[in-house]
């Protein structure tokens, strides 16, 4: 078992029948949803899911995971995800996927926030090893672009191919770094604030726990 599906099933361990557990997207919200789904079936686990995109949903209803969808719920009991980067005060950088609105939503919605880690997603600040995905309305990004410069970001719509990336939700993504004596939550701040911005990927205050797999071990961080 490798540290990914090592922090999975100690997550998985911690659900408890009746709960509705929100999934995440990627490779380790993969093993997450594997280990969830042996669970309900060897403990017999009363569960029901809420996916964060396409790929979880199907992922979930192959393994015979009973889904809600999104537009039915009003809360989660807890919300499962892995991260890009992990800063010292628990701030994420998530999403260089295409599900951002979606897993902002669900972590915003949970009672806790479990994020699966390794060690090597520890920073000591939010931008240090990966751009900011901010999604933009398609007819806004060079207002936002503008925007963004006027902060100190230098933005760079992201591409697919000979085109442009296109989110989920039918965003646009700039791609967009900053001045490294920003902090993450300054910058969350300063990102809401600009007209024109779907989502970004900064998830400041939402963080229950970090569970960071090891060499064979688990550690948990707490809030």
């Amino acid at each position: 078992m490798n540290d990914k599906q090592l922090v999975a099933e100690h997550a998985a361990q911690r659900i408890e029948s009746g709960m509705l557990v929100g999934l995440g997207t990627g490779s380790t919200a993969n093993f997450f949803i594997e280990a969830l789904a042996r669970r309900q079936q060897d403990d017999h686990l009363r569960i029901e899911v809420v996916a964060s995109s396409v790929v979880s949903t199907l992922k979930a209803r192959q393994l015979g995971l009973k889904l809600r969808s999104m537009e039915h719920i009003s809360g989660l009991d807890v919300y499962v995800d892995g991260a890009d980067e992990v800063a010292p005060d628990l701030t994420l950088l998530k999403g260089r996927g295409s599900d951002l609105v979606r897993e902002k939503l669900l972590a915003k919605a949970s009672q806790v926030f479990w994020v699966l880690i390794d060690p090597s997603k520890h920073v000591k600040r939010i931008g240090q090893n990966f751009p900011i995905p901010i999604e933009v309305m398609p007819f806004a990004w060079q207002l936002v672009q503008r925007s963004l410069d006027g902060i100190g970001g230098a933005a760079k719509l992201r591409a697919n191919g000979d085109g442009l990336f296109v989110t989920s939700y039918g965003s646009l993504v700039l791609d967009t770094g900053f001045d490294p004596g920003v902090d993450g939550k300054t910058l969350n701040t300063q990102l809401n604030a600009i007209p024109g911005i779907v989502e970004h990927g900064i998830f400041a205050d939402l963080t229950s726990a970090v569970f960071c797999a090891q060499d064979g071990e688990v550690s948990e961080i707490l809030a």
